[in-house]
């Protein structure tokens, strides 16, 4: 797989966009940001890209497409903890963890762009700033985490699926990556069950009941939301632990 060294400014730019979701921003906060020095690189479907037990030297950001952060049972059962989509810092944790404590993989074809951990800490250090703007990057990550834990807990399966459907249409329309309430989900009903704690079969049954109930359509790896504000009710879903600002309503 290729690797280059440079970011081009269009992915700069999405880095910028989603911190700038998040916080503000000032002039000389993005025009260090611009500087990091990036290594690019692709991956397909399914590759690691940081596995638990690494000591990696470098965070990394989503470029393109969609990565999942997993956790492993000893008997090699997978539970998906989170989605990132484009622009997300996934493993900024990293830059103070010396141990990986879960798997990164991208559920799509995917590009990310790795950046030195000494790098970082050196820009935290000279820009309190923007030390800042990774630290609420990070206690996001965390809040995301925890409304996981609640939905996969304690919702239903009809109610699980909702509330992750109008996560990720959420966070994609953030960063420009839907229109309409029609997004590029290529995601199969197996990887939806790791993540939701469903069997296929189970995922299969309540996307049928989505449908039929009017809130969806599909077709192919085409997903379009048909009622936005039915799905948001049946989802349990309030954007608060998000904590975006901003941003264009749906």
């Amino acid at each position: 797989m290729s690797i280059s060294s440079v970011l081009p400014a269009s992915w700069s730019d999405l880095i910028i966009r989603k911190l700038q979701i998040i916080s503000d921003l000032a002039s000389a906060d993005i025009a260090t940001l611009r500087d990091i020095a990036v290594q690019e690189r692709d991956y397909r479907a399914g590759d690691d890209i940081v596995r638990e037990g690494d000591r990696p030297s470098h965070s990394f950001a989503v470029l393109d497409g969609l990565v999942s952060s997993a956790k492993f049972t000893g008997e090699g059962k997978r539970q998906i903890t989170s989605i990132f989509v484009p622009g997300d810092l996934p493993d900024l944790h990293g830059i103070h963890l010396s141990v990986m404590d879960c798997t990164f993989a991208p559920l799509t074809p995917a590009r990310v762009g790795f950046m030195r951990h000494d790098a970082l800490r050196a820009i935290c250090t000279k820009h309190p700033s923007i030390a800042n703007v990774f630290w609420r990057s990070t206690l996001i990550d965390a809040a995301i985490y925890r409304e996981w834990v609640t939905n996969v807990g304690r919702r239903e399966a009809y109610v699980r699926m909702a509330h992750l459907l109008c996560e990720l249409i959420v966070r994609l329309h953030a960063v420009g990556q839907i229109q309409d309430h029609v997004a590029e989900f290529p995601v199969s009903q197996a990887v939806l069950g790791d993540a939701l704690g469903l069997s296929t079969v189970h995922v299969n049954r309540v996307l049928q009941e989505l449908r039929r109930d009017g809130l969806i359509s599909t077709s192919g790896s085409r997903l379009k939301v048909v009622d936005w504000n039915e799905l948001v009710r049946a989802g349990d879903f309030y954007t608060t632990y998000l904590h975006e600002k901003n941003v264009t309503p749906l």
